[in-house]
């Protein structure tokens, strides 16, 4: 028999011994909305950790008391966040956490923006934005850079109209012909040839550029768009054509006049790029091209006045107006075409390529052109003598080289209002022990914009400055001539950093200001310039490197798992410019960064026009300009200063005052 045990239930109402009831705490201190600091003396702190542990202990709370003052029941901020904050084992990053920084400044009547300000990292943009809509990620990390901390507490309205002005005025640059360039990125249409030192099987540098074009010309964005690969054939023709003006000695059985260096040799594919290009694009889509097939394109075509028409009017079409642009490409297809040395002129086997293209070459104007290849090549060469001609008397201008930097030219010290763009960057440098690759890029910005004030010299000059070390033998003057490039070398003689450029390095090598004698400059060491060299050599050069191959020049690009080339190449350094520019040089009046009202986006080669402006308004001397950017008189007038009639007369006014002063 099995005995069954009833167990009494203990009554939940039964009250618990004294010696098991749990003591109740201090009763929670009240939250006050502003609360009295204990000494109204306090000494600032820099770091940002230290000056929010100061005022919490300055003010009698505890991290614990200070997140429950300033957050409320919809706001998911853990509060350890803030004990990390004060700790200085984390940030605020994220639009929340500046957010949070705002109510604790005001909770401590501190002034507007304290605690941001002494971030260690001022210049980063802030995460979390909830009113960029559908914007793809890329996109969003570039504006995002820009806006205010409080952009998602504004409304609607403010904030679609401060994502207007970042839009027009920092992303696109503003000026008609930025927007031009924005509207030609959406719709490709260029051709890709291969890069011409592989296009060609020797590329070697040549003599005296033929080119009077200068970098970053007006269709670099529509090149760095190219849509399809060009066809085999038009490959191997044009390789032929670099291999002829690029060759030390010129092939056997032909002549030419003038040899490409290897820009002029990119700038020549990537405009014919562009050419066959428009040929071969859809006329029904946006880009309204000619609709020839792959098959059909051949370097032959250019001897049909007809085909350089129809360009020249369908790039009127798209522009809405001629420019000197068309003009410098019916000069190119006049040096292919000229008698005796025109590369074209010298291959009538490339007649046997060219095929019917409706409305623009028939079969009989083709056999006309295999019967007679010399009179063809003729024909066109008087056509685009006369058209050249018609075309320059009625181009416009379309880029204002000076437009973008206008409110610098006006300055009365256009370098001294230039030099604060390296100041901003060196107001928000992050601190080199937390963020040591954002610290190193920001010495690098500061490094480009003070060198490239300093030397005056053009973007290829500076991007291809070689780097010797202190104490090691520097390239002599004969191996740099040979690489056609300078070098920065520490000089015991002058005791400090000599730049040293061959005169064959530069563009104008031929120009009566080199007189075929080398660029030596020793550089100021004014403004901790020999200070920022010196650490960017020391520390940020070889971290920015990351044990990726040392291209030997002065500058580096960052080096990321996704580019392991860390040399720049023209866009690429044209393009690190523009950033610092757009960071650091436009004033943005939603963030109150950027140095400069009234600046817009532009590259390295604006700073010459700098320069010589400069010298203009101190000299009046157009001679004097040139010195500062290696270049004539005469070159200088015709493109690079600034120099207004009242400019003129204001000088002549200051010396003609000084009479009065003495009296």
């Amino acid at each position: 028999m099995t005995l069954k045990v009833r167990r009494k239930r203990i009554s939940s109402a039964r009250p618990l011994p004294a010696s098991l009831k749990k003591k109740r705490g201090p009763k929670p201190r009240p939250v006050v909305a502003l609360p009295e600091a204990k000494s109204g003396i306090w000494a600032d702190k820099d770091a940002f950790h230290e000056a929010l542990a100061f005022h919490i202990e300055r003010h009698g709370d505890t991290v614990w008391h200070l997140h429950k003052a300033i957050t409320g029941p919809k706001d998911r901020v853990d509060r350890k966040t803030i004990a990390h904050w004060a700790a200085g084992t984390k940030v605020p990053r994220s639009v929340t956490s500046l957010e949070l920084l705002g109510r604790i400044e005001r909770r401590y009547q501190l002034p507007l923006g304290y605690f941001a300000s002494k971030l260690p990292h001022t210049d980063r943009a802030a995460s979390g934005h909830t009113k960029l809509g559908d914007m793809k990620p890329s996109e969003r990390r570039r504006i995002a850079w820009h806006l205010p901390s409080d952009f998602d507490r504004r409304s609607l309205k403010e904030c679609d109209e401060i994502l207007a002005w970042v839009r027009k005025v920092i992303v696109s640059g503003a000026t008609d012909y930025r927007l031009y360039q924005a509207a030609a990125m959406q719709h490709r249409y260029a051709l890709r040839f291969p890069d011409p030192a592989n296009l060609a099987a020797s590329v070697l540098p040549g003599a005296q550029d033929e080119s009077d074009e200068e970098e970053g010309d007006d269709v670099e964005i529509e090149l760095a768009a190219a849509r399809r690969d060009a066809p085999r054939r038009l490959i191997g023709e044009l390789a032929h054509l670099v291999r002829f003006k690029t060759a030390t000695l010129t092939e056997i059985g032909f002549q030419r006049n003038g040899v490409w260096n290897d820009a002029t040799a990119f700038q020549k594919v990537d405009h014919l790029g562009l050419l066959f290009g428009a040929m071969a694009a859809d006329p029904q889509g946006p880009v309204a091209g000619l609709g020839v097939p792959l098959s059909k394109l051949t370097m032959a075509l250019l001897v049909f006045p007809a085909v350089w028409d129809w360009y020249v009017q369908w790039r009127e079409r798209r522009r809405g107006f001629y420019t000197i642009w068309e003009v410098n490409m019916i000069q190119l297809g006049l040096a292919l075409t000229r008698a005796e040395t025109g590369w074209l002129r010298q291959r009538p086997d490339l007649a046997r390529a060219l095929r019917p293209i409706s409305g623009l070459v028939s079969q009989d104007d083709i056999d006309r052109v295999v019967a007679d290849w010399e009179g063809a090549c003729e024909a066109f060469y008087q056509h685009g003598m006369v058209r050249a001609k018609e075309l320059q008397r009625v181009a416009r201008v379309h880029r204002d080289t000076f437009e973008p930097i206008m409110a610098v030219l006006e300055a009365d010290s256009p370098v001294g209002e230039y030099r604060r763009i390296a100041d901003e960057v060196v107001r928000l440098m992050p601190r080199k022990d937390r963020y040591p690759k954002a610290a190193a890029e920001a010495v690098r910005s500061i490094l480009m914009i003070r060198l490239g004030l300093h030397l005056g010299v053009r973007q290829k000059n500076l991007r291809e400055l070689l780097f010797c070390p202190r104490h090691e033998q520097p390239s002599t003057e004969r191996q740099l001539e040979t690489r056609r490039c300078g070098e920065m070398r520490w000089s015991d003689k002058e005791k400090g950093w000599e730049v040293l450029i061959p005169a064959a390095a530069f563009k104008n090598a031929n120009s009566s200001f080199f007189s075929a004698r080398p660029f030596r400059l020793v550089l100021p060491d004014v403004g901790d310039l020999y200070r920022y060299i010196s650490a960017w050599i020391r520390d940020h050069r070889a971290l920015l490197l990351n044990g990726a191959k040392d291209p030997g020049t002065f500058f580096v690009k960052t080096v990321k798992s996704t580019s392991q080339d860390a040399a720049y190449s023209q866009s690429s350094f044209y393009e690190a410019w523009r950033l610092i520019i757009q960071r650091y040089g436009i004033y943005n009046p939603y963030t109150g960064r950027g140095a400069i009202k009234g600046l817009l986006p532009h590259g390295p080669h604006s700073v010459r026009d700098v320069l010589a402006t400069h010298v203009l308004k101190e000299t009046g001397s157009y001679e004097q300009a040139g010195y500062a950017i290696q270049d004539t008189a005469e070159i200088v007038a015709e493109h690079y200063g600034r120099f207004l009639p009242e400019n003129k007369v204001a000088l002549a006014a200051k010396v003609i005052n000084k009479v009065w002063e003495v009296a």
